[in-house]
């Protein structure tokens, strides 16, 4: 248990991590102390914005730090996080937690060494709708996820599935909560050489299944989630933040036996009625819910005072990132 702020630092501040170091800088739960990049003109700014140390080499972080954020390439991954988690340094490490499922062994094997948190960066968790679908403890039987983007000129040392993918199969495997049984994966390069566009279909060993799309070589972007249960059907669409929940309504039983015997000579139902009365339709409230990076920072942080288990802990991120590696494998093989 920790009393007070938390001694910070974040470690590689290009595009992502520059977020990351800001909101260290406004959680009262943090005490920033470094900023780290090799790139000491970049470190330097954001330092002097923040009012923290510019390092360029991590092994000079004061040894007071206690918890950092890891948001350098994936490569480097392994080495960065390795050496501070067998210290006790308590980890955030962004997605994929590591380059090869070898190398995500290696960071839990020195987490456990160390008596570190290790938590891993699969944002979409602290996502509004996501936060408030999960607490509904639904049984998902069928789920739809699409993730397309503009073609961009970042995480290029990683295909799509890696990229993009990964995020949704995060979620799915949390939600669904049981092994993959067997997948059917299709994708191929476009526009780099790795795959930038991947579908797959997951079959699980409890009878869920999922249809997996993502891309990086889209004209508009996409980020929608559906559900379906035996209790309800859910939809979220996370670029406008919004999302809905149907479910049976207060007529349900009256509205079926209706319906089955509806004469086509008579007067149909309104749409009202099926939508208010058979049917239950309840937009999600998502105004009042942190932004998902500030809410994954402020969970880590909290974890690492508390002493408790992170939300996303790393075993999840290797299971994610052995789920990616699989559907990849399948896709390479077609030699697309």
């Amino acid at each position: 248990m920790i009393v007070g702020p938390v001694t910070t630092a974040v470690i590689g501040v290009g595009h992502l991590g520059k977020f990351h170091a800001r909101i260290h800088n406004e959680n009262p739960r943090a005490a920033l102390v470094a900023v780290v990049d090799s790139n000491a003109e970049r470190a330097g700014a954001l330092a002097s914005e923040l009012g923290c140390a510019a390092l360029t080499d991590v092994n000079a972080l004061p040894r007071d730090v206690r918890a950092v954020s890891i948001v350098v390439p994936t490569a480097q991954h392994a080495s960065v996080a390795i050496p501070l988690l067998e210290r006790g340094v308590h980890c955030l490490i962004e997605k994929p937690l590591a380059q090869s499922v070898e190398e995500a062994d290696r960071i839990l094997a020195a987490a456990e060494r160390g008596r570190a948190k290790l938590a891993v960066g699969h944002v979409e968790r602290f996502q509004p709708g996501l936060r408030k679908v999960r607490a509904m403890n639904l049984e998902p039987k069928f789920i739809e996820c699409h993730r397309l983007a503009p073609f961009s000129f970042r995480a290029l040392d990683v295909g799509v599935v890696h990229d993009l993918m990964i995020h949704d199969l995060d979620l799915i495997l949390d939600l669904v909560g049981s092994p993959v049984e067997s997948l059917d994966a299709a994708g191929g390069a476009i526009l780099t050489a790795s795959e930038d566009v991947a579908s797959v279909r997951l079959v699980f060993a409890n009878g869920a299944r999922a249809n997996v799309t993502a891309s990086r070589a889209s004209l508009q972007p996409m980020r929608r989630f559906r559900m379906f249960s035996g209790e309800a059907y859910v939809s979220l669409d996370f670029q406008k933040n919004y999302g809905v929940v149907i479910r049976k309504g207060p007529e349900w039983e009256k509205g079926r036996a209706l319906l089955a015997n509806f004469d086509p000579t008579t007067q149909a139902p309104g749409p009202e009625w099926i939508r208010d009365r058979v049917l239950s339709v309840e937009e999600l409230d998502l105004s009042d819910m942190d932004r998902p990076l500030q809410a994954e920072i402020d969970s880590f942080l909290r974890a690492v005072q508390e002493d408790r288990e992170p939300e996303v802990p790393g075993e999840d991120g290797r299971a994610a990132l052995a789920l990616a590696d699989r559907i990849a494998r399948e896709i390479r093989a077609q030699a697309w």
